[in-house]
């Protein structure tokens, strides 16, 4: 049947597909023969589980709805409960932090460090307490924290590493894949994300088989037979028809990711290095054609690291340097031809839905982390998911006179 196909997804689809597609051919062949062959007892998750598991060079793989529900699922896996604390970096977005909240937990917040715009082991110890739990590290913007020594750290004290890798694939550590670090790591394949689900969608990845379990049943409704790897246990169907049969020993959400963004993640995984090299190039593009700018200060990039670019991120220091503001800067670029660039999002603890809210003996206000907050006012950062390199050239020309003219 795959054979024929292929000649139908050929004839129909060939002359809709171009190069600067998001999605190609291997994603609607993958949807194609999903839809198609639904009765064929494929498990297009699972099979996604263990072809990015092998990608990125870890045991376990879950794959999740979003990545928010694969954060909610990889803090309660860590043992998350009522009354623990969990650190979290300032910089970050809001949704580690609800699911922190959903299990009872207190979000701890420590503050970045201004080069790279990542929390620091330094950073996390002082806010270390008998009630801490875990450490949610988060990888910003396509770059690994440090690591080894958040990791040292946690051990020392007992304390599990979750890491929110929403926005790093196929980054490096050190000569190790970034977000396979940690304790748990929990991937976004959202539609701006560098792969991506179709939509939304998300994975969890772990080498602890305990942990692993512990995820999968809670993003699976709680079904007592789930695994830490394959995804279930093989049971005989006449155990499983049986009126005593018991499905559920743990209380769980449905988290599952359905069968056709499963089909269109896998396209794009025959596809990753292509699209997430992309990405890389027109993030050292940008890096060239801003080099030596004391006013515009990239995410600096550790030696021993390799950046994701998820957006090429800069601190801007046009205001003090001269008398442009961060909108300013912004119009101008757009009115040349250039792309809106983003700014970063709010720190989480001063969004509507929790400023001025306490948890423990923590007021949620301005000045918890006073250099996270900084940066989230003046940080700029560049798309980087251009699919025409062609492109990304000219936009970045353009950037580089308006900063020419300063």
């Amino acid at each position: 049947m795959d054979n024929e196909l292929n000649k139908i997804v050929k004839r129909s689809f060939e002359s809709l597909v171009t190069d600067d597609s998001k999605f190609g051919m291997p994603e609607l062949r993958y949807v194609i023969n999903m839809l198609l062959g639904h009765d064929s007892g494929i498990d297009w998750a699972t099979e996604f589980e263990e072809r990015f598991a092998g990608c990125i060079g870890v045991k376990y793989a879950i794959a999740c709805n979003s990545g928010t529900s694969g954060l909610h699922a990889a803090l309660y896996a860590a043992g998350v409960d009522k009354g623990d604390e969990v650190i979290i970096p300032a910089l970050n977005v809001i949704m580690g932090v609800y699911g922190v909240l959903a299990l009872g937990g207190i979000p701890v917040f420590a503050d970045v460090n201004e080069d790279t715009h990542l929390v620091s082991v330094e950073e996390i110890e002082k806010k270390i307490t008998k009630k801490t739990k875990v450490i949610l590290t988060c990888s910003w913007e396509g770059l690994s924290c440090d690591m080894d020594p958040i990791m040292d750290l946690a051990r020392n004290h007992g304390i599990k590493v979750v890491d929110d890798s929403a926005r790093t694939i196929l980054g490096t550590y050190k000569g190790r894949q970034a977000g396979t670090i940690a304790d748990l790591s929990v991937f976004s394949l959202e539609s701006k994300k560098h792969l991506t689900a179709g939509g939304e969608g998300g994975i969890i990845v772990s080498d602890n088989a305990n942990l692993a379990q512990r995820a999968r049943k809670f993003a699976g409704i709680g079904y007592r037979h789930l695994s830490a790897g394959a995804g279930r246990t093989h049971l005989g169907i006449d155990k499983v028809q049986a009126p005593d049969y018991k499905r559920f020993d743990t209380i769980g959400l449905n988290y599952r990711m359905n069968d056709v963004s499963a089909a269109v993640a896998l396209g794009q995984l025959d596809r990753i290095d292509e699209i997430v090299n992309r990405r890389k190039d027109i993030g050292q593009m940008f890096l060239q054609a801003t080099a030596d700018v004391n006013w515009f200060i990239p995410q600096r990039t550790p030696e021993g690291y390799e950046h994701a670019y998820y957006t090429f991120s800069v601190d801007y220091r046009g205001k003090e340097a001269h008398g442009t503001s961060w909108k300013s800067f912004y119009k101008q670029y757009k009115e040349m031809g250039g792309d809106g660039f983003y700014g970063v999002v709010a720190i989480p603890y001063l969004e509507p839905s929790l400023l001025g809210e306490t948890y423990g003996d923590i007021k949620f206000s301005s000045g918890l982390c006073p250099v996270a907050e900084g940066l989230q006012q003046r940080v700029m950062c560049f798309k980087t998911n251009y699919r025409d390199l062609d492109l990304a050239r000219i936009k970045i020309d353009l950037l580089a006179e308006l900063i020419s003219k300063y």
